[in-house]
Parts: C-alpha cells; sequence; structure tokens
C-alpha cells in the first residue's frame, strides 16, 4: 500500500449541507460532498463509461418497506451519473445495481475549517 498525499480541497463553510464542490487534485476531477455536516470525496469518473459522475444529481431512493408502499429515503446520499443513470452511495462509492462495481472514492479529513482529500 503507498502513502496517501493530503491535497487541500476547499473551506468547510465553502460546500453547504447537501452541496457539493469540484476541484483538480494531483490531476484528478474530485468532488466533495457534504452528507449532514460529513464530507466524502469521489473520483469524478463514472465507472460504466468515464462520464462526469460528480455532475450527476445527488438523489435518494426508495428503501425496503413492510408492505406496498413506496417509501423514499437515503435523501442525499447518493450519486446519479448524468449520462447513463447509474447510482452509487457517496459514502462508499459502491453501486446500487451491482455492489462489485465501485466509484473511486477517497479519505476525506476535516482540519481547522479546511477540508483535505487524501489521494
Amino acid at each position: 500500500m503507498t502513502a496517501q498525499e493530503r491535497f487541500f480541497a476547499c473551506r468547510a463553510e465553502e460546500v453547504p449541507e447537501g452541496e457539493r464542490v469540484l476541484c483538480r487534485l494531483d490531476g484528478k476531477s474530485v468532488g466533495v460532498f457534504n452528507v449532514g455536516g460529513e464530507f466524502f470525496a469521489l473520483h469524478n469518473r463514472c465507472p460504466h463509461k468515464g462520464g462526469a459522475l460528480c455532475e450527476g444529481p445527488v438523489t435518494g431512493t426508495t428503501v425496503p418497506s413492510d408492505d406496498f408502499d413506496y417509501v423514499y429515503g437515503r435523501a442525499g446520499r447518493l450519486i446519479r451519473c448524468a449520462w447513463h443513470g447509474w447510482e452509487f452511495e457517496l459514502e462508499t462509492g459502491r453501486s446500487l445495481v451491482d455492489p462489485s462495481i465501485r466509484a473511486k472514492t477517497f479519505g476525506v479529513v476535516v482540519e481547522d475549517g479546511n477540508v483535505y482529500v487524501l489521494i
């Protein structure tokens, strides 16, 4: 395992809850997302066809229920690729349709109001 470098992405206050910023870090386009005050970073490249994943809508999805109702949940915790609609968890990069497919995620450290991405 190689050591990760820490890159300044933004100030925490620049990313309101439910929003994102896109930045170029170590030659990579990276999306930094604020999900309920917690920060996550994804490579801005969909593993399906290389689309700009982090520019798609942040959404939720239906969640299991005990009856025949559709229950919407996980609001603001998923990213949908604008090219073909593939959905991924912001926290893990895991695809909703096929968990063996993952978008590239990066570690995030928030220190003194600064958001750093580990690449």
